[in-house]
Parts: C-alpha cells; sequence; structure tokens
C-alpha cells in the first residue's frame, strides 16, 4: 500500500524513455540472451588520458575540496570563451555570458524554472530529447509540440505555429545536430529562428551537444553564430560526447547575459556548482589537443557507414547522417516502432530506441545508437539478416 501521495506532476509524468529500456533488457538478459544494446547515447570510447591527467593533479589539490564557484571558475569560463570564439567566431563574455553546468541536461532541465510560469507555453519539437518537455511541465508550462517532418528535412515549420500559441510562448527549444533525427540546421534556419523569436518576444534554447560529432568535413554551426542570436538565446553544451566524459557531468550554457543570470539564479538556490578538479579537467579538454577529437569522430564515421550498409542490405530505409552517432530509421510496415523495438529484442537480442519513446511524431521510425565496437555492429547485422520482420 502506498502512504505518501505523489505530487501531480509526477503522475503527470511518463515512463523516462530509458528506464523502461533498461527493464526491458534486463528481462531478456536473464533468459540468457546476449544482448547488444545500440539504445541509450552513451559513449564507449574512453575519455582520453591527458584529461584523466588533469582531474588526477587537481584532485589531490586540497583548495579543490572546498565549495566551488556557483557560475563556475574564472578559467573554465575563460576557456568557454576562447573555445567558442576559435569555433565559431563567436564573442563570449566569461562574466556574464557563460555559465558552467553539471551536465547540459541539468541545465536545460532547470532553465523552464527561470523563465515559465504555470499556463505560459514552451515550444517544444516533436521527436525530442524528453526533457525538454518535462522540464516545462516541473515549471508548470504547457508544451506545443512542433512536428519535424522528413519532407521539412526535420527543421519544425515556424508559419504553422498558430498564432494563439505564439502569443503564450516564452521560450522556444532547438536541438541540432539533432537527437533522435540527426538532422543538422544551418545558418540561414537559425536566422529565421532569430528574427520569428525577436518578433515574439522568444526566448531560445539551442541544445548544441552534437556538434562536434560531424562527419565527411562538415563543421555544424553555432545558433549563436547568427545575426542577433545573442539577443534572443541560450546555447547549451556538453563536453560529454566531443570528448567522452558523460559519467564526469560538466558542460556550459552561453548566450543571453538575461538568459545566464536568469539559470543562475535556480542553479544557486537549488546546487553548489561543478567539483573545481572536473572544471580544470574540462579546460584541459577545451584548451588541449583535439586529435582525440577527430580520431573520436573518424571511429563512429566507421561504425556510420558500417551500419547504414548493413541496414539498407536488409532492407531498411535510413539515410546516411551527416552529424551526431545516431541513425533514425524508418520502421517496416506492419509495425509500430514499439512493436518493431520489441520484436528486435526478443528475437534478436538487440536494444533498439523506438521512435515513439520521443513523442507521438517519433513514432514510424526507431532509432540505432553507433555505440558499440564495429565486430559487435557486424554481429547486430548478422542477427537482423538471421531472422525476417
Amino acid at each position: 500500500m502506498n502512504i505518501f501521495e505523489k505530487a501531480e506532476r509526477l503522475k503527470k509524468l511518463p515512463p523516462y524513455l530509458f528506464k523502461e529500456i533498461d527493464r526491458k533488457k534486463t528481462e531478456v538478459r536473464s533468459r540468457g540472451v546476449d544482448i547488444i544494446d545500440l539504445g541509450i547515447g552513451d559513449p564507449d570510447l574512453p575519455t582520453p588520458p591527458h584529461i584523466i591527467e588533469a582531474l588526477k593533479k587537481a584532485a589531490v589539490d586540497a583548495t579543490n575540496h572546498r565549495y566551488p564557484s556557483y557560475s563556475g571558475m574564472g578559467d573554465f569560463k575563460e576557456t568557454v570563451a576562447e573555445w567558442y570564439g576559435k569555433r565559431f567566431g563567436v564573442e563570449l563574455d566569461p562574466d556574464t555570458e557563460v555559465i558552467s553546468l553539471i551536465g547540459s541536461k541539468e541545465g536545460i532541465a532547470h532553465f523552464p524554472l527561470a523563465f515559465v510560469n504555470p499556463g505560459d507555453v514552451a515550444l517544444v519539437p516533436a521527436p525530442a530529447y524528453p526533457v525538454y518537455h518535462n522540464a516545462t511541465m516541473f515549471a508548470g508550462g504547457e508544451s506545443h509540440f512542433m512536428p519535424l517532418l522528413s519532407e521539412n528535412r526535420f527543421l519544425p515549420d515556424l508559419n504553422a505555429i498558430p498564432d494563439k500559441i505564439i502569443s503564450r510562448a516564452r521560450v522556444m527549444f532547438l536541438n541540432y545536430p539533432n537527437n533522435p533525427t540527426s538532422a543538422v540546421a544551418d545558418l540561414d534556419f537559425f536566422r529565421e529562428v532569430v528574427e520569428f523569436a525577436r518578433d515574439n518576444n522568444i526566448l531560445v534554447c539551442h541544445d548544441a551537444a552534437y556538434t562536434e560529432m560531424a562527419f565527411d568535413g562538415y563543421r555544424p554551426p553555432s545558433f549563436l553564430a547568427a545575426e542577433g542570436a545573442k539577443e534572443v538565446g541560450i546555447e547549451f553544451h556538453s563536453l560529454s560526447k566531443t570528448y567522452n566524459m558523460t559519467g564526469w557531468r560538466i558542460g556550459f550554457a552561453v548566450g543571453n547575459r538575461e538568459a545566464i543570470e536568469g539559470l543562475g539564479a535556480i542553479k544557486s538556490n537549488i546546487d553548489s556548482g561543478v567539483f573545481q578538479a572536473v572544471q580544470m579537467a574540462g579546460v584541459a579538454a577545451m584548451r588541449g589537443d583535439q586529435t582525440c577529437v577527430r580520431q573520436m569522430v573518424q571511429v563512429y564515421s566507421r561504425r556510420r557507414d558500417l551500419m547504414i550498409r548493413g541496414l539498407q542490405d536488409v532492407g531498411f530505409e535510413v539515410e546516411t547522417p551527416k552529424a551526431t552517432f545516431y541513425l533514425w530509421i524508418k520502421v517496416p510496415e506492419g509495425y509500430t516502432s514499439s512493436q518493431l523495438a520489441e520484436r528486435v529484442l526478443e528475437d534478436a537480442g538487440l536494444v533498439v530506441t523506438p521512435g515513439n519513446g520521443f513523442g507521438e511524431a517519433g513514432e514510424g521510425y526507431f532509432r540505432i545508437a553507433l555505440t558499440q565496437k564495429r565486430e559487435r555492429l557486424s554481429e547486430a547485422v548478422q542477427r537482423l539478416k538471421a531472422f525476417s520482420l
């Protein structure tokens, strides 16, 4: 019997996508099945050695054992500003336009608390990383979902948003390169977003976690590189995917100083900042030799090509992505995305993510993460070939 009544916000919360996948995966594994997990986007590659060494050195320094600055160490924020200038040509004031985060997910989840009142609307892409909608709900806001459709290159159609929604909208979430579709956006699209946001007094929240995971010479732009973007937007970035540091929990937000200040006010009442030794490791990552990033991209590029060939040979419809380590694959006729994911797990021992787990607009697709060695990916393709859908 449940004694304690959960808050209404938790009752409204759908089961967290990857928690459900883990439950089913454990059930199948208990039957002795060799599972190949192509579900969650957690890099299997190790953190580069020079970053680990920087952490070791900083961790034994007792000055780093005390509370850190709420907004981040000066050296860390200066490094972020330097990195943005070199990588994107975006100038940032490290004191007012940069804040450290305990991973970008934490910052995105807290952001609506600073700018969304109960009844306000957040414009949320669909399909999408679930945190955008869930964070809006926790703040008492309502999500208006912007469909990402293949015919629009998985970009939202800003002209399709009803005026009555626009008048209530306070924030817009975007994410390019995109999870789960792996779509990319160019500066022309970002300029349209800036104009739309300026005209309607909407604060843009761009999740840019995958900009460094791009292939074939493609270099994704920052939203903030669009003229006027800093007047209307904030961008979230993470060291998780770029440097294989998902478990380290370090990221940052940059952009509009009022947005940074608002997020900082929320965070100062909720957490006490990022462990300084981890921030110093982040400095080593961004200032150090970037050969490790190029090598990481090469690894995922080879994996991408292997899986694209294999999936197409089996008969799946999938395009070759320019960025991210995800493949967004059409579900064959006769299946829902959940049915396909369950069938693949039960019959082939493969974990894939059903598209509807990213929202209703994700139905008809499933996602594969390229976070397994090539030998395991080859095995996954062989298992798919061994049974007919």
